[in-house]
């Protein structure tokens, strides 16, 4: 096991860091005695280490000190003066994993000013219920070691799967953007079906388990969407007048729109631009 006896300590203790801790802790990855979590928030940190059983700090430094693994889970304004705090207590051996959006594997290392081994990681809002995806991508220093330890961490909480750094911009903006496009989809289908006659949490239980049939219909048969499209579309039947409907309103063309703005605008704030 790539984490067996090994420390993991986060440098920040929000929605996303919690989301993983849990992953981790319900699936034995890690003993909650071996877990620090940092934060700035000393009630975060007492809800945390009251619900787990973990250690924890409001001194960064001493978290990245003792830990085998350093993950970074702050907002990416503040990631370059927390990564310059712990630099001093950081290690050759160490992996560091970001989760700070937007931040280079390059930008990670050029702030730490030490030879570690970096993963940057792009995780979406699915993780907090444990059907995440993450997009991984390892740093110039990052060995299969490194990249065995990121891998396992992040499966814990949904699947993963490693890609070049050239790419994190187009995840950003499709898997880590995407949660948000599902849910405008199934508001507007539960819209629908409210509009159509049935009661709203009737509405929305549908809509919902729908969309988490279908996805998993892909995932689990390794088949083309299209494909799977065709065995629910009869001649003449309600199925094709839907998706002539869909294609007169030019949902594809929103969709792989939204996707590319996103990636855009995912590249301009790499680059710095407000």
């Amino acid at each position: 096991m790539p984490l067996s006896g090994l420390k993991i300590g986060f440098l920040g203790g929000g929605a996303m860091a919690g989301a993983i801790l849990t992953g981790l802790l319900q699936k034995g990855i890690f003993a909650p005695e071996n877990v620090y979590v940092t934060d700035i928030n000393r009630e975060r940190l007492e809800l945390l280490k009251g619900e787990f059983g973990i250690n924890t700090a409001l001194d960064n430094a001493s978290a990245a000190a003792v830990a085998d693994i350093v993950l970074l889970a702050v907002k990416p304004f503040v990631a370059e003066g927390v990564l310059r705090e712990v630099s001093g207590s950081i290690k050759s051996g160490q992996t560091l994993i970001s989760i700070a959006a937007g931040i280079s594997t390059a930008m990670l290392e050029e702030y730490l000013g030490i030879p570690v081994a970096v993963v940057r990681v792009a995780p979406n809002t699915p993780a907090l219920v444990g059907d995440g995806i993450s997009a991984l991508c390892p740093g110039s220093r990052a060995g299969s070691r490194d990249m065995e330890r990121a891998m396992a961490i992040f499966s814990a909480v949904g699947r993963a799967v490693e890609v070049p750094e050239s790419q994190m911009d187009a995840v950003t903006g499709l898997s880590g953007s995407g949660p948000a496009y599902m849910f405008v989809i199934l508001e507007a289908l539960a819209d629908a079906g409210v509009r159509v006659g049935l009661p709203r949490d009737t509405a929305l239980l549908l809509a919902a388990q729908t969309m988490q049939g279908a996805a998993r219909m892909v995932l689990e048969t390794g088949g083309h969407p299209a494909k799977m499209k065709d065995m629910v579309t009869t001649p003449g039947g309600t199925t094709i007048e839907g998706l002539f409907a869909l294609e007169q309103a030019g949902l594809r063309g929103a969709l792989m729109r939204a996707v590319e703005v996103a990636t855009l605008r995912s590249r301009e704030m790499g680059a710095g631009k407000k």
